[in-house]
Formats: structure tokens, C-alpha cells, sequence
């Protein structure tokens, strides 16, 4: 197989699921013998891609500013002196940068992909994503989204290439290390014998978390909900309303929230389920995906990138969107039947074997 020079472009390098899609596929790249650079403004996850093999160029190419733009050239010089067959690009805004800096770029140009990550808005602004040589959608979802909205931005055709997750991380045969349930059960004494309902994401008035609320509340004294992620860092008006929410329902003893920091899977390994709830359709449906991974049961509302999930590989959580009684009587349903997922093939390897077949194929038919 041919070796690559590549680069990826996004905004830091701290926490989130692109950040993550970046490092584990440096990972891979270095293992199959790549050459792989990324650029960014840095961020905590730096040194984990050095370790892993990967080279880091520290640009600001974050800040929504027309001062970003200045860094163009910046960009170029760095692009001519790698010179890569390939720039993978990942955000908007490093993307306005990357346009403007191929007036500087030597010929001949690498080729330019950019994957969709999310649905991004329809104005001047987000369009840039669909201008590039390829285009890679993350589901179905948004390979629809693409077509509806930016058609005539595109040169060729998106390729669809579903996102995955790592199957030697979120394995089913996890477990968490002597002591860590003991001690979780200490910090949450009400959970203990209780079918744990886990809810993750941050919290936004869009993830669903009203309504992860509501259901907790019409579900019978025996299920317990965990609100997971990084709670203390909310916006404090809506934290205060969630828990004005859970005063009203008084289910104060029902529902709690978690701040997960490298324990997502010991979370998902405690809980019994594991929702997403989101009140606009998501471009995929990560969490989930993850937890079916590790054969937890997982439930959604039917639509989006979540619905695609479950569809494949656990349609019996599937509940049309607002039917809050669907809601309730799937989740005791589920909660005691003996099915669980199967067959999830969505694995970060077959993502990124994927991509690099992309990546040739396009370079050996480069026109």
C-alpha cells in the first residue's frame, strides 16, 4: 500500500468527539506506516498525539475573527514545507483559513477533504465545508443533509462513512478496577440497587435532558436516573432549571448528576440503560453507539443519526419522537427483556480503513 503524508486541521486539541476521531486516527495512521501532522491552536490532548507518533503545528486557527484570516499564509508555508498528499479538514472556521491559504499553496496542491461533523446551518458561513475535493458524511443523516442543503457547493458526490468507536475500549468484556463500583456507590448511596438509567451528554437545552427528567418521573420507584457529563462547567441558569425541574417531579432521590472524567465506561458497565433524548436530530449518535458496544441496551427517539444507531443495532429501543408514554413503557420493557445489541460493526478500524481507501482511491483517480 502506498504511505501517505497527511494532515488534519481543527480548531484545539482539548476534549470532545472530533478531537477524539483526530487522536484515535493518528493512532492508526501511524500504525499502518503514515506520516501524519496535525494542526491546531493545542490543547491537553497534544502530548497524547505526540506519544502516539503523530507531529503537532500549533496554529490559531480557532477564534471566530477576522483576524484568523491573517493566518493564511501562515498555513500555506506550513502546507508547502510537509508538502502532503492529503488535508483533511474538520471545522469551519480552519476551513475559511485552508481556502484562503491556497492562493499560497505550491502546486502541485494536495487534495482537500472535509468531513461533516454535525448539521451545520445553511448560510455563507458553514457552506465552505462542501467546497473542498471530497466530502465525507458521518451517517446517512447527514449525507441527506449535504444533498438538501449544499448540492451545488459540492464537486463530487459525498461519501458516506459512518463514524465508529473503538471496540477494544468500549468492550463488553470491560471491567472497572477493584474498588471503583464500592467507591461509586459511596459518593451515590440511592443508586445502589436501583436499574440505572444513564443519560450522557453535556447539558444544553437540545440534548434532552427536560426530557430525560420527565421520563425518570412517570418510571416506577426502582429506576434511578444519571445525568452524565461535565455539570459544574454549565451554563448556571439552565443547570438551576434542570434542578428546579427535578424539585417539581420530586424525584431529588431519582435523579443525580455525574461529571464523568475517564470513567465513561465504568458508567455505562453500572448502568442498565443507556438514552439519548435530544430535542433536534443529532448527525450521529456516538454515546449509544458506545454503550451497545460494551451490549448495553440502549434507547432513542427514532430520527437522526441516533435512529440510525438503533436501527441497526438495537431497534427495540426506538421510540417515536415526543411519545412520552412509547417512552416510559419501552424503557420498562426493555429493561426486562433478555436482548440486547448485536453485531455492532460500526468500529473506529473500519472508519479509518475506510477513509484511507478514500484517500487513494481519489488520489489515483485524481484528474
Amino acid at each position: 500500500m502506498r504511505k501517505l503524508k497527511i494532515i488534519q486541521i481543527l480548531p484545539t486539541l482539548n476534549t470532545g468527539g472530533v478531537e477524539r476521531g483526530v487522536l484515535d486516527f493518528n493512532k492508526y495512521l501511524i500504525g499502518k506506516g503514515h506520516e501524519s501532522y496535525v494542526i491546531s491552536n493545542g490543547g491537553r490532548q497534544v502530548k497524547n498525539l505526540i506519544d502516539d507518533g503523530g507531529k503537532h503545528i500549533h496554529l490559531q486557527i480557532a477564534e471566530k475573527s477576522l483576524f484568523t484570516l491573517f493566518q493564511a499564509k501562515k498555513l500555506a508555508d506550513v502546507i508547502n514545507e510537509i508538502s502532503p498528499d492529503v488535508i483533511h479538514i474538520r471545522s469551519r472556521i480552519p476551513a475559511w483559513v485552508l481556502q484562503l491559504s491556497k492562493l499560497f499553496i505550491k502546486n502541485p496542491r494536495p487534495l482537500i477533504f472535509s468531513t461533516f461533523h454535525g448539521l451545520y446551518s445553511t448560510p455563507f458561513y458553514s457552506r465552505i465545508m462542501a467546497s473542498f475535493d471530497r466530502v465525507i458524511a458521518i451517517s446517512k443523516t447527514v449525507e441527506t443533509y449535504i444533498y438538501e442543503n449544499y448540492e451545488r457547493h459540492l464537486k463530487k458526490p459525498p461519501m458516506l462513512i459512518y463514524r465508529g468507536s473503538d471496540e477494544s475500549y468500549f468492550s463488553s468484556n470491560f471491567e472497572p478496577k477493584h474498588g471503583y463500583i464500592d467507591d461509586f456507590y459511596r459518593k451515590l448511596p440511592n443508586l445502589l440497587s436501583k436499574k440505572i438509567v444513564a443519560f450522557p451528554g453535556r447539558l444544553s437545552t437540545w440534548k434532552g435532558q427536560e426530557s430525560f427528567i420527565k421520563l425518570i418521573s412517570e418510571l416506577p420507584d426502582d429506576f434511578s436516573g444519571l445525568i452524565v457529563g461535565p455539570y459544574k462547567n454549565a451554563k448556571k441558569k439552565y443547570f438551576k432549571r434542570l434542578n428546579k425541574l427535578i424539585e417539581s417531579y420530586n424525584i431529588k432521590n431519582r435523579v443525580f448528576f455525574y461529571d464523568a472524567k475517564d470513567d465513561i465506561r465504568e458508567i455505562y458497565y453500572l448502568s442498565d440503560l443507556v438514552m439519548n433524548l435530544s430535542t433536534t436530530p443529532e448527525p450521529f449518535g456516538r454515546t449509544i453507539l458506545e454503550a451497545a458496544m460494551m451490549n448495553k441496551k440502549i434507547i432513542g427517539w427514532d430520527r437522526g443519526g441516533v435512529g440510525e444507531v438503533l436501527d441497526m443495532f438495537f431497534p427495540q429501543g426506538k421510540v417515536e419522537f415526543g411519545n412520552f408514554k412509547s417512552l416510559a413503557e419501552t424503557v420498562e420493557n426493555v429493561s426486562i427483556s433478555e436482548e440486547r445489541p448485536s453485531n455492532v460493526f460500526l468500529t473506529s478500524e473500519l472508519m479509518h480503513s475506510k477513509t484511507v481507501s478514500f484517500y487513494l482511491d481519489t488520489l489515483e483517480n485524481k484528474s
